[in-house]
């Protein structure tokens, strides 16, 4: 473990969808010797996902929308299949993803499951996403989902086989989505 990290720049490239920084730091190594690194870093803030499955029907509610960073780097319609998901802005992560739930998917649920929370791209994005699973059933449909504002998601449902044939398939490659799905099959709620 290093002992000392020491900023000796910080400076804010944009502030204008988040807050992109330019760090130069120096970093203490375990044998006392320091490097020096310059290292960009995007704080979108913290955000929350969910699973919603039933395990009667043997199937899950996904997304589709848009995402112009997986079209500028080669996802010829720029759309991806995921699972609900939002910034948590001022709720807690548990409010947050109820919130995003109903907004996305139409679908309202109350208790949700902590699964656990990873940094998913550390390398030089700050945000830490929590991730929840719920059931869902046909009772809890509050609206047709779809986002609010500026967004525009379609809501799929999808058994569980036809969801894992599209990992396989490369039609499903959001990592977070990805790692729900596998969570789901590991502990045995869903069956491909």
């Amino acid at each position: 473990m290093s002992d000392k990290i020491t900023v000796v720049k910080n400076k804010i490239l944009s502030e204008n969808w988040f807050v992109l920084r330019n760090f130069t730091y120096d970093l203490t190594t375990r044998d006392g010797s320091t490097l020096r690194h310059k290292r960009e870093v995007y704080d979108r803030g913290n955000g929350a996902t969910i699973l919603l499955y039933n395990r009667e029907k043997n199937s899950v509610i996904l997304t589709r929308q848009f995402r112009i960073a997986t079209w500028v780097n080669g996802n010829e319609s720029g759309f991806l299949i995921e699972t609900c998901a939002g910034l948590l802005d001022n709720d807690t992560p548990e409010d947050c993803i109820r919130k995003e739930a109903v907004e996305e998917t139409g679908y309202e649920v109350g208790e949700v499951e902590k699964i656990f929370e990873m940094y998913m791209s550390p390398g030089g994005v700050t945000e830490l996403l929590h991730f929840f699973a719920a059931e869902y059933h046909d009772a809890l449909r509050a609206n047709a989902g779809g986002g609010v504002e500026d967004e525009d998601i379609d809501v799929i449902e999808v058994t569980f086989p036809q969801a894992w044939a599209m990992v396989k398939q490369g039609k499903i490659k959001d990592a977070k989505t990805v790692m729900l799905l596998q969570h789901a099959l590991i502990e045995g709620w869903l069956h491909p």
